[in-house]
């Protein structure tokens, strides 16, 4: 079957910018409903809403939640807008959809307690000892991306102006500011990683011991490791991280905006879900500051 796949990967990676990570998971979910519909069409352009629903019920057979599933389905969606404004099919097959129902699932950040655990000395005293310390202290001090952290590169670094480049989604660029304690401890490890590597350099910023870039496995495991010794919560990721800085930026006073630039959000509704996990922290500094309230301790 005839099915665009080379041109559409092109087009995921050359036109939208996506990362190579992205566009291997969608193009994974357009081949398993390709090879699921083999038996019916032998063509994209035979293939009808019909046959979506089939794989759905199917996927749901197989034991699949509905926010896999409604994942699934967005890479379904992208691929068959590649093909019709491509004109390469005259009719859009997911006109109408509607994505299964959900539950809302309440992502509890750590705490500020739990990350002021977060110290050198829970660190192997060596080169790689101080890089997990740093990768962690970033994520929480930056709230930056798993990828982006990867991406970083040393030329990203400005430490006399404090300042970190970061490559965001779709190739977009932002500068976001290095506090002071952030700022100190990576011109450790910088000290460090060019007395280690020499004058012949990986360009990026974190190396694994081959002193290659580090990977998303990498990353993710060192995160779940460290945060499984000090929280029982049952997320441990470094979305969570960027979740935690976030929530504890808002519980600070900083405004949406703020928050926006430094996440690299596109749009202000990307940010306002960690507003939910703010809640508490504001019906108690309104329980407390409100004079019509301050004896209501149903609110506290």
């Amino acid at each position: 079957m005839e099915n665009y796949l080379g041109q559409y990967q092109d087009y995921l990676l050359k036109e939208k910018k996506f990362s190579l990570h992205t566009v291997n998971a969608y193009i994974k979910d357009v081949q398993d409903f390709l090879v699921f519909t083999e038996n019916d069409v032998v063509s994209v352009h035979e293939i009808v809403y019909l046959h979506i629903r089939q794989w759905l019920v199917h996927l749901s057979s197989q034991g699949l939640g509905n926010n896999s599933i409604n994942r699934k389905v967005a890479s379904l969606k992208s691929y068959f807008r590649f093909l019709f404004i491509t004109k390469t099919i005259a009719v859009y097959p997911l006109e109408g959809h509607k994505s299964l129902r959900t539950e809302k699932v309440l992502q509890v950040p750590f705490s500020e307690q739990e990350m002021q655990k977060i110290d050198r000395s829970h660190f192997k005293n060596d080169f790689f000892g101080l890089q997990e310390f740093v990768i962690i202290s970033l994520f929480y001090s930056l709230g930056i991306r798993k990828s982006e952290l990867i991406d970083l590169k040393v030329s990203d670094v400005d430490l006399k102006r404090r300042e970190l480049k970061v490559l965001g989604k779709r190739s977009k660029e932002r500068i976001v500011p290095l506090i002071s304690e952030t700022a100190d401890v990576l011109s450790l490890y910088l000290a460090e990683r060019n007395e280690r590597m020499g004058t012949d350099l990986c360009p990026n910023l974190f190396v694994l011991k081959n002193n290659k870039k580090l990977n998303q496995t990498f990353v993710y495991r060192l995160i779940n490791n460290y945060f499984r010794r000090v929280t029982s919560k049952e997320k441990k990721s470094p979305h969570m991280l960027r979740h935690t800085f976030a929530t504890h930026m808002l519980n600070a006073g900083a405004d949406l905006n703020t928050i926006k630039e430094v996440l690299g959000h596109a749009s202000l509704s990307s940010t306002q879900i960690y507003t939910h996990t703010s809640l508490a922290a504001l019906k108690k500094t309104y329980a407390q500051a409100h004079p019509r309230f301050l004896d209501d301790e149903d609110l506290l």
